[in-house]
């Protein structure tokens, strides 16, 4: 929302400066994003006189301008401009000046073998206004040497707000003036529109007819004004408009961009000589179209309201007119409209034709149902003093006023929610100035709740606008009542996990994303999706039709566009929610990695000290273990079993498992067919593993940490090679060997594998160090020994493995 000083002041009786105005702006939950002060920007842009313009030698459409830029040193222009003249006053830009139009900054040069010292500037060179057709024309009594803005009087700051959506009241200047009058900072000016009597019955009747079905208009009121003269706003009216970034386009049409912004009431023109018959608001019919004034047609269906004549459909309700009746400078009779839409209905109309207006913004948070008819009169009074006329009756259908809102108010709530003592009386006037009435002196009042706050719907609403006016700063510290029981976990079990594992991730040097939770409709059903009960019944796009059931092809597609833009040796994780089904069990809380290129733990690319290689699955593996280790998986538990989902290549990708009931996840390279499908270059290696499915720790104690256990003896390390079946997992191996003494054996890695010359065929050899850690004394040879035995026992026993000899 934005809105200048002045503007401001025109609602709001104040001297403040406009530093104390914008902090109690943001105060009152009003926060100001940006103040721009337009004399700044124009500041090196001055007024000239050009003394003389003579045709240029050597081009037709150059002129050689002498011009005086009242230091009594003539500068040399060279100008293309049509309308550059000897004596007129024009804005020039000296040297060392930026131009934001065309991305320059001014310097002396030569344009066909002519010096030029500058440049004689037009309003779209630099976004003034919309005109590049020539230069600026200043008033023939604008001093010659001062900042143009000064002279046009642009040194008005213009002020944005981030209007948060509860806030409907403040979508007009008038609404925020009230807010800033209620804290002191100056007097709300308030100024009631007056009642203008008909000269006449209006001569077009309005009908709402929605049928059987709910009706999406509580209100329409229409009048006409015969005989306006329409043309060009008035300078303070197009000043006000362009200073907010709004375009003016004629008094009619520029008298309802004022309405919306000072007032938050949109309303609608039309030209009364192109409507035919009376009006009717009613749904659109199946086919229906609609030439709007953006000079856009759109096709229209029984779920969007429209306002409509004898001859079809004239305007989208509450969002935008149509191009057939707009008013122009022919326009000598006008229908001046104020409703009131649906906001439900009005956003999903916006929302499916892809129009976002100033009326719809307006409409889909709510205005004021009391302001209808009062706002219909202000406008035409503007239009009778701007263009003249005869006004109508006012015609309305349907609506009435709409009774306040009582609420019984405890004066106690506001010191037990905000620990606030404010006296009845404070609080009254604060109400009071907000708008609301009070009656009664407590300890329970009633507050009547104004029209312009539908926000407001309880008692703790209340407290929130007695809060924001007296200062949030002044609500006092006070210590929550921590008791003498222990501190529970902040977090929950699954939350934590997330947190580990994104940074356990980002360590193995990926990058995180965040993809959309909803994909196409064809990339769900490759990763066991695409259930009617997970595609979305309004999806924002056509590819965003159903709910992913897999991080992956999000992440896919991010890699791609990376790898688009030349970024190739991309590695991508993200934790995030899939969906299975549509009941709350089939949600789970997921994390995947993918790589792509030259992207491994270790770096990303190519590298003098080291030979560059594309990640494989192992790298992938690696990647979902320390997700998995960093999330609180038993480690040791964990069991690698080959092959994975469809979307893995079926050599070489892996599942991860706590037993065959308990699957975490799965790793390895994306099958060539899915990446066909999703569009992406291959090879692509990845994982993604459950974050629920990881089973909760036992409960411990205690939650001071063990003693640390340190052995004053040396470890003993000895190696096995075992000769097994090429089926026999590494994994079976291992832990055959560890459950020998899982006290004394501290480790137990796979260091080597062969197959080939001295290894039956079918079969092949497996390597293994067992690291020995003694903890009461050191071991004897004959120890050692008799613990290898029982190794090379257990591991036949298990694996059919042999000692290799």
């Amino acid at each position: 929302m934005k809105f200048t000083l002045s503007w401001l002041k025109e609602h709001l009786d104040t001297d403040e400066p406009l530093s104390a105005i914008a902090d109690k702006l943001t105060m009152i939950g009003l926060e100001v994003e940006k103040i721009e002060n337009p004399a700044e920007k124009y500041a090196p842009f001055k007024v000239v006189e050009v003394i003389s313009a003579v045709q240029h030698s050597n081009a037709d459409r150059l002129r050689v301008c002498m011009v005086d830029t009242g230091d009594g040193k003539p500068l040399q222009i060279v100008c293309g401009a049509p309308n550059a003249r000897a004596g007129m006053k024009a804005v020039l830009g000296l040297p060392g000046t930026y131009i934001p139009a065309k991305d320059i900054t001014l310097k002396v040069g030569k344009i066909r073998d002519v010096e030029s010292q500058g440049m004689l500037i037009s309003g779209a060179e630099i976004a003034f206004s919309d005109d590049h057709s020539g230069i600026i024309e200043m008033p023939a009594n604008a001093p010659v040497g001062v900042p143009f803005a000064e002279v046009l009087g642009l040194d008005d700051p213009i002020i944005e707000i981030n209007l948060t959506p509860n806030r409907a009241d403040c979508t007009g200047v008038s609404g925020i003036a009230r807010d800033l009058g209620a804290t002191g900072i100056g007097k709300f000016l308030e100024r009631t529109p007056k009642p203008i009597a008909g000269a006449f019955p209006c001569p077009v009747k309005v009908t709402l007819d929605f049928g059987s079905t709910p009706s999406l208009c509580p209100g329409f009121a229409l009048r006409l004004v015969r005989g306006v003269k329409n043309g060009p706003s008035p300078e303070w009216l197009q000043k006000r408009l362009t200073a907010i970034g709004l375009r003016p386009i004629n008094a009619l049409v520029d008298i309802t961009n004022f309405m919306t912004y000072d007032r938050g009431r949109p309303l609608h023109v039309f030209d009364a000589r192109k409507v035919r018959g009376n009006l009717v608001v009613r749904r659109a019919k199946a086919g229906e179209e609609l030439l709007a004034l953006d000079g856009k047609t759109y096709r229209l269906d029984d779920s969007i309201c429209v306002i409509a004549d004898d001859k079809g459909v004239e305007s989208l309700a509450g969002i935008m007119g149509g191009e057939l009746s707009g008013c122009d400078a022919d326009t000598t009779d006008v229908l001046i409209e104020s409703a009131l839409w649906d906001p439900i209905n009005i956003a999903q109309t916006g929302r499916k034709l892809g129009i976002n207006s100033d009326a719809r913004y307006r409409f889909e948070r709510g205005v004021d149902p009391n302001f209808m008819v009062p706002g219909l009169e202000l406008a035409t009074q503007m239009v009778l003093d701007l263009c003249g006329g005869e006004p109508s009756a006012v015609e309305v259908a349907g609506g009435g006023p709409v009774d306040d809102r009582p609420i019984d108010f405890p004066l106690s709530e506001v010191k037990r929610l905000a620990g606030l003592d404010v006296p009845l009386v404070e609080m009254k006037r604060i109400l009071g100035n907000l708008g609301f009435f009070v009656a009664g002196n407590g300890p329970v009042v009633k507050v009547a709740v104004p029209s312009w706050r539908a926000d407001v719907e309880g008692k703790a609403d209340i407290v929130e606008e007695v809060v924001r006016i007296v200062g949030v700063d002044q609500v006092p510290l006070t210590p929550f009542d921590r008791g003498d029981a222990p501190r529970k976990p902040v977090l929950t079990p699954i939350q934590t996990r997330t947190r580990k594992a994104r940074r356990a991730l980002a360590s193995r040097n990926l990058a995180e994303a965040v993809t959309w939770s909803f994909i196409a409709k064809p990339d769900a059903e490759l990763f066991g999706g695409g259930q009617p009960e997970l595609a979305l019944a309004n999806p924002i796009a056509s590819d965003l039709s159903d709910m992913r059931p897999s991080l992956v092809p999000g992440l896919v597609a991010a890699i791609q566009r990376n790898a688009d833009r030349g970024t190739a040796d991309a590695g991508l994780f993200e934790v995030g929610q899939i969906f299975k089904g549509d009941r709350p069990e089939d949600q789970f809380t997921a994390a995947a990695g993918l790589r792509h290129g030259l992207s491994r733990s270790t770096g990303t690319g190519r590298f003098w000290s080291n030979a560059a290689s594309q990640p494989d699955a192992f790298e992938a593996k690696a990647d979902a273990l320390a997700a998995l280790s960093a999330a609180g998986a038993p480690v040791q538990a964990l069991q690698i079993v080959p092959g994975g989902p469809a979307w893995f290549h079926p050599g070489r990708s892996g599942t991860i498992q706590i037993g065959p009931q308990n699957v975490l996840g799965s790793f390895g390279e994306l099958h060539p067919r899915v990446l066909e499908a999703l569009k992406a270059d291959g090879p692509i290696v990845g994982f993604e593993v459950i974050l629920d499915r990881i089973p909760e720790p036992k409960a411990k104690p205690t939650r001071a940490k063990p003693a640390l256990e340190l052995s004053a003896f040396q470890p003993v390390s000895r190696d096995f090679a075992f000769v097994v079946e090429r089926g026999v997992k590494a994994a079976d191996l291992v832990r055959a060997a560890q459950n020998v003494d899982k006290k004394l054996i501290t480790a137990v890695t796979v260091f080597d594998v062969y197959e080939g010359k001295g290894i039956e065929p079918g079969k092949k050899s497996l390597a293994i160090a067992v690291t020995l850690q003694p903890r009461e004394k050191t071991m004897t040879d004959a120890e050692i020994d008799a613990l290898a035995g029982r190794i090379v026992a257990e591991v036949g026993k298990r694996t059919g493995g042999i000692l290799r000899s």
